[in-house]
């Protein structure tokens, strides 16, 4: 009879974590590393974790903000750098750290390949750039901390999404007519970052990826100015030699400004914050914040010093 047959009601779709909250959302070249890294953001949304994706040391990696303000980052391999397409990495290294607590860094997952043949397999190695384990490894750690605000449902659990899938229907993206600046998007990526901070100590870590005197951006401009200034004189042409003599001006001045700037990591992490002001007895209960601070005007750049004769 129909009223002793029992149904399965069918699984309702699980409401995601919002977007994060920043201008990149709506930039085709943010929404396109989103879709590259749907297959590993999703199945974390829908457990209730925010997703963003940013730039780290050589990557871009999915950061994931958990309850008790610390945060993941899940990486491919950066020692040496991933050349694969972003989202489609050899291996996957997930750690868990906290930006007030520099003591806390725990390495959750790791399938990137070892280089060295004499270091001992990793397990996870054996499923390299897979995303499944990469979640149920993630899955089993935040339980186990409490920090995972919806568990995965049975119906959920065996099923990853493939890598590159459609992105969600809030942050597809567009096709992209113009040529894109992969490593002009890196730095505003960066910059990104840096307007976010919350410590002159996060900003001072951002400035030593600028400033580092061997690997640093400024440092490996001045190489790329001084080998694109090499490459004009194989033309042998009179103008490639006045181009290479432009080029190198130009490396010079960078490697001038990198050892003029030399300190202003150090000077940044010194600074103290201000307290935030007293309020004032007679404002008003209701009353609109104060606007905020106008920066400075920036000082005019130095005249470029003067072409040298071949």
């Amino acid at each position: 009879m129909a009223a002793d047959e029992t149904t399965t009601p069918e699984p309702r779709p699980v409401p995601l974590a919002p977007l994060p909250d920043h201008r990149n959302v709506h930039t085709p070249w943010w929404q396109e590393l989103w879709r590259r890294h749907a297959h590993v953001i999703t199945p974390l949304r829908a457990r209730g974790l925010q997703c963003d994706i940013e730039f780290g040391l050589s990557t871009y990696n999915v950061r994931v903000a958990l309850p008790d303000d610390s945060y993941l980052v899940i990486s491919p391999p950066h020692d040496p750098p991933s050349e694969r397409p972003p989202g489609d990495p050899e291996g996957w290294i997930a750690t868990r750290e906290h930006p007030d607590d520099q003591t806390l860094f725990e390495v959750i997952y790791d399938s990137a390949p070892s280089d060295d043949p004499s270091a001992p397999q990793r397990p996870e190695a054996l499923h390299g750039g897979s995303a499944q384990p990469l979640i149920e490894a993630i899955d089993h750690r935040l339980a186990q901390l409490g920090l995972l605000p919806h568990p995965a449902l049975p119906h959920e659990s065996s099923h990853v999404p493939p890598a590159q899938p459609s992105a969600p229907h809030e942050a597809r993206a567009t096709p992209h007519p113009g040529p894109r600046y992969v490593y002009g998007d890196a730095l505003r990526a960066l910059t990104d970052r840096l307007n976010g901070t919350e410590s002159h100590a996060d900003a001072a870590a951002l400035l030593h990826q600028i400033l580092e005197p061997t690997d640093g951006l400024l440092a490996q401009l001045g190489e790329f100015f001084e080998a694109a200034g090499e490459k004009a004189k194989e033309a042998e042409e009179d103008d490639g030699f006045d181009l290479s003599y432009d080029l190198a001006d130009a490396a010079a001045e960078i490697r001038n400004l990198s050892d003029v700037l030399h300190v202003a990591e150090d000077r940044m992490r010194a600074l103290t914050p201000l307290a935030p002001a007293p309020r004032l007895p007679s404002t008003a209960a209701n009353g609109s914040p104060l606007p905020p601070r106008v920066l400075p005007p920036s000082s005019p750049k130095a005249a470029p010093p003067a072409r040298r004769t071949p």
